[in-house]
């Protein structure tokens, strides 16, 4: 995996050495206004960062990739998470403190990963599936092109009653690479993107794992 730098954000690929850390970020009660609960403790978050480190599901039939977000230099402030799936898709996710809403730090953060989903990973469609009642991520998902998913189209995974699917191709003229801005080479690992649209696109932990869905 490469680290993404979008901005003032720098996007690490998470270790279990992100634990102590990512601990304190998600004891913040306003994540799980709609869905979840915190870890239960470090130590249980460290040991499933641990197994997250193979990037993959236990068959292989998925790539499971996560990154810790950081404001460059400084303090973690969440993460973003994609399962790609095969057939060229994939379902993201992301949850910040909620410190860091309405900054265009979370858009910045996911806005990175769909290019380097796109770019490096040959992912063509990306699902999100959150709680109907997210009002707050359905309306920002919807500023980053996400679209509901038609009634008569059917999603890779099932969601619940209460759930909504949005998608949106990774295929338009605008995630175009453009070697001088939006995608280029820094330090060995590494990969410098270009910020998206500002406004935070906040999720608010329906993230695949969490979920249950890993």
């Amino acid at each position: 995996m490469n680290t993404l730098i979008a901005g003032p954000l720098a996007l690490e690929p998470l270790q279990q050495a992100h634990a102590a850390e990512m601990f304190a970020v998600l004891q913040d009660s306003a994540i799980y206004e709609f869905e979840n609960e915190p870890p239960e403790s470090a130590a249980v978050l460290g040991a499933r960062y641990a197994k997250l480190e193979s990037r993959a599901s236990p068959d292989g039939s998925e790539q499971w990739l996560n990154w810790a977000v950081r404001r460059q230099q400084q303090e973690l402030i969440g993460f973003v998470q994609a399962t790609v799936l095969p057939g060229n898709k994939a379902y993201v996710a992301y949850v910040l403190h909620s410190h860091y809403w309405r900054r265009g730090l979370g858009s910045a953060a996911v806005t990175a990963m769909l290019a380097e989903l796109r770019f490096t990973y040959s992912v063509l469609q990306a699902y999100a599936v959150l709680k109907e009642a997210n009002f707050r991520s359905v309306g920002l998902l919807a500023k980053l092109g996400f679209t509901p998913l038609g009634s008569n189209v059917i999603a890779p995974w099932e969601q619940e009653q209460d759930e909504v699917t949005m998608t949106k191709p990774l295929v338009t003229s605008r995630m175009r690479p453009n070697p001088s801005l939006n995608r280029r080479p820094t330090t060995a690992g590494t990969v410098s993107l270009a910020c998206g649209p500002r406004g935070i696109f906040t999720v608010q932990a329906y993230s695949a794992y969490l979920r249950g869905r890993r």
